[in-house]
């Protein structure tokens, strides 16, 4: 009998590999891909559990498609997160762990056909696999870690859009213990992938039209340690950046404290990998930065972004920063502001502090008052987007290369290397003709509107 299913995605890159695993899984299993969740018998909702507004989003989008009546089902983050409590908040709602993902398939039947089914029971990930490398290849497929399903060399994936940009996973899970972060409890321990699986992944991916890679995980920076290779992630970016069709590979998350220079010089220096850096300083002051459980401070951010200068004076530079961290002061603020001001970064995200179950951040004293942190929210996100045109402004008169992402009567539009999917601001090109998507395209930069430029 032929069933049908919509796939929504929600969150972040890491969700997009899980969803064309899923995808790839589904049609194994006889499901039909749909894009009208309307006409669908099913709906599958990719969740996200990051923060308060990530949740939130998550379960409008749950309660939205269980008001056409199909069967509704949750997986993802914030299903692996809370499981059996979703299920219990949102009886409309099945609700299925990263466990199941191996029997997807099998478990949307018994929901479509009304068998019982026991909601998923949350567990802490992160003991669910000995830090060990021996014991990694074996482990891995036993306790469903979405992204590194297929076994060696062997792709399960299905491309649920035609984008010239996919993400491409390199480990699952995070090893360290920031005290605001919730992620290692339902993501689990740091897992790479193996390097080879890697470089068979992106084949394929060129293969169907892919013509960047852009390399996501929980701290790119970790890549290899877990399977004895420190520099792991400096020997497998040349050997991407050479896959055929691949014309550009960018590298994302980097945690400040594990940047070393052998990496700065691959990314820098690299053909065909772009000179970005992702780097996540979440706050500059260095007694908050230890409260985070978390290292540095002003001036040794600002000797990483010096050297990363160095070897490229071009490059592009993006952070978060968050607010409102429990005995955050006036003082440390001015310091976060001092440092952005100072660091001229490409794009910064804002973020305000709200406490996660689960983390040591929840149980420190000295909150911010809400209204307070929305406040400071406020006020450094006006300074970050004068640093961010400011950066742009710089820029006019540069050179860009341009992956083409869309043609337009006016041009095309596309992104440069400083500039990531969706969260970097995009480059217009006027005056452009015989361009096709996926192509790169150099130009000059003439204008620029906030993070956005317009080139000749």
């Amino acid at each position: 009998m032929s069933r049908s299913v919509a796939l929504v995605t929600l969150g972040c890159g890491r969700n997009e590999v899980d969803s064309e695993e899923l995808a790839a899984r589904l049609e194994a299993g006889g499901w039909e891909l749909t894009d009208d969740a309307e006409a669908a018998d099913a709906v599958l909702v990719n969740t996200c559990g990051f923060i308060e507004a990530a949740k939130r989003d998550s379960i409008d989008t749950l309660l939205d498609a269980a008001e056409g009546g199909q069967h509704v089902v949750a997986v993802g983050c914030l299903a692996e997160r809370y499981g059996e409590g979703l299920a219990d908040e949102l009886p409309e709602v099945s609700v299925l762990g990263f466990d199941d993902y191996a029997q997807i398939g099998e478990r949307l039947d018994d929901i479509v056909a009304g068998r019982a089914h026991v909601s998923h029971r949350p567990r802490d990930r992160r003991q669910l696999l000995p830090l060990t490398p021996a014991a990694r290849p074996s482990t891995t497929v036993d306790v469903g870690i979405p992204g590194h399903a297929g076994g060696p060399h062997a792709v399960l994936r299905r491309r649920l859009s035609g984008d010239p940009v996919a993400p491409l996973k390199l480990a699952s899970g995070c090893d360290r213990r920031c005290a605001f972060c919730a992620i290692p409890s339902f993501r689990g321990a740091f897992v790479s992938r193996p390097p080879d699986d890697i470089v068979a992944e992106a084949k394929w991916l060129a293969d169907h039209g892919v013509r960047e890679l852009l390399l996501v995980s929980e701290n790119s920076t970790s890549y290899g340690k877990d399977l004895g290779d420190l520099q792991a992630l400096e020997r497998l970016l040349p050997r991407l950046a050479e896959v055929p069709g691949v014309l550009r590979v960018r590298v994302s998350y980097l945690q400040p404290a594990e940047v070393r220079p052998s990496l700065l010089d691959a990314i820098a220096s690299t053909p065909r990998v772009a000179a970005y850096f992702d780097v996540s300083f979440q706050h500059a002051s260095e007694p908050l930065l230890r409260r985070m459980r978390r290292f540095g401070g002003t001036e040794r951010f600002l000797d990483l972004i010096a050297a990363i200068r160095d070897r490229a004076p071009d490059a592009g530079i993006r952070s978060n920063v968050i607010l409102g961290f429990p005995g955050e002061t006036d003082d440390d603020v001015a310091e976060l502001e001092r440092f952005l001001t100072a660091a001229r970064l490409d794009a910064i995200g804002v973020f305000g502090y709200s406490d996660e179950e689960g983390t040591e951040a929840a149980g420190l004293p000295d909150k911010v008052d809400p209204a307070e942190v929305a406040v400071r929210v406020a006020r450094v996100s006006v300074l970050a987007e004068e640093l961010i045109a400011q950066r742009a402004e710089d820029r006019i008169g540069e050179a860009v290369s341009v992956l083409v992402e869309a043609i337009g009567d006016d041009g095309v539009e596309g992104r440069a290397e400083h500039q990531a999917p969706e969260v970097d601001g995009s480059v217009t090109v006027r005056d452009l003709t015989g361009a096709s998507i996926g192509s790169i395209v150099t130009a000059t930069v003439v204008e620029s509107d906030g993070a956005d430029l317009v080139a000749e």
